[in-house]
């Protein structure tokens, strides 16, 4: 069951004009696809607030990005990485030994898919 919380005050309310439309109806059967029960008054509260995030949603895309960068990390961190050397030896050998059944370097196991 979904308990809703009262909702968090707004200084500046979304634009919900031109959003995408969503119907009770709507909720509920996305509710039941995804195995959600909402409580029938409650409803009217989730319909409400899936409307605002669309809203939120179609403000979002309204933006132009044409001259944006795509960003890897939003604080132009830089990751620092490690040198790239080997740190450990090639035990291949000795583990295709101590294996039950090898063929060509390949370990061979049963199969399970016909």
């Amino acid at each position: 069951m979904i308990t809703l919380r009262p909702p968090l005050p707004r200084r500046q309310p979304f634009p919900v004009a031109n959003t995408m439309a969503i119907e009770q109806n709507e909720i509920e059967k996305i509710a039941e696809l995804a195995r959600i029960r909402i409580a029938p008054d409650q409803i009217g509260q989730v319909t409400a607030r899936i409307t605002e995030i669309l809203g939120m949603v179609d403000q979002l895309q309204a933006v132009d990005t044409t001259d944006v960068e795509p960003m890897a990390n939003p604080l132009d961190a830089i990751q620092r990485l490690r040198a790239d050397e080997v740190t450990e030896e090639n035990r291949r050998e000795a583990f295709q030994a101590i294996a039950p059944a090898v063929e060509n370097g390949l370990y061979l196991v049963p199969r399970v898919v016909e």
